[in-house]
């Protein structure tokens, strides 16, 4: 296995467990100071920053083909799931059909906004990405990352919060909005503040396939986006 499709395989790996997990315990709402948000938060900052760096050296190609990938996984994890609900728990089982059921019968919805979410927002994420990288070259990685970050999470947060809480009656419409609005804003701040692990990806890269062979990889990335576009 060359350096390459080890760095493709290790990315998306994170990707995908980050994303799946993501998944399973969306179901629970916190609180922190003035934000309430699905505690799925936690890992998406990892599919944030997976995200960018396979843009970024496997260009748009390698980012759809690592969504539909996980997208089909996730659905997977919802007919295990479904598996899982259909079947009685024994009686001396510690985890009980209605205790199980509460925890990941939530979860199913997560799953379904979730997946309709992330499709959207990782071909909104690659569009955004490639605009801006097309306008400014090789200079700002900032910008195009969390640039199209920020969007992608606009339509992601309020998207899966609809059909994840609001649709099923979870929620009213007053607090739907209150948990999509300060779920965006905490994202927006995530998002900025990982703008520095950004460039430390990209630093990591340059180290582990040496300065010429990821300069490479950037340029076929990018070539191939214009032929493409």
């Amino acid at each position: 296995m060359t350096k390459k499709e080890l760095l493709f395989l290790f990315l998306s790996g994170f990707f995908v467990a980050n994303a799946i997990i993501g998944e399973m315990i969306g179901g629970k709402l916190i609180q922190i100071g003035p934000f309430t948000m699905s505690i799925g938060i936690i890992p998406w900052p990892v599919v944030f920053l997976t995200t960018d760096l396979i843009n970024e050296y496997f260009g748009k190609k390698g980012v759809r083909t690592i969504t539909f990938i996980t997208a089909g996984l996730i659905v997977y994890a919802f007919i295990i799931l479904f598996a899982g609900m259909s079947i009685n728990s024994a009686s001396f089982s510690p985890v009980n059909n209605e205790q199980f059921n509460a925890v990941f019968g939530q979860s199913m919805w997560i799953i379904v906004g979730s997946l309709t979410a992330f499709l959207l927002s990782q071909l909104v994420d690659v569009g955004v990405f490639w605009m801006v990288r097309n306008r400014t070259g090789h200079r700002m990685i900032w910008l195009r990352a969390t640039g199209s970050t920020v969007i992608s999470q606009l339509i992601d947060t309020f998207v899966v919060s609809g059909i994840a809480f609001f649709l099923p009656g979870k929620l009213t419409l007053a607090e739907y909005l209150n948990v999509a609005f300060t779920g965006y804003v905490f994202k927006f701040m995530v998002a900025l503040a990982v703008t520095p692990l950004i460039y430390a990806g990209h630093a990591a890269v340059h180290r582990f396939l040496g300065k010429e062979e990821s300069e490479k990889l950037v340029k076929t990335a990018a070539g191939n986006h214009s032929l493409n576009s």
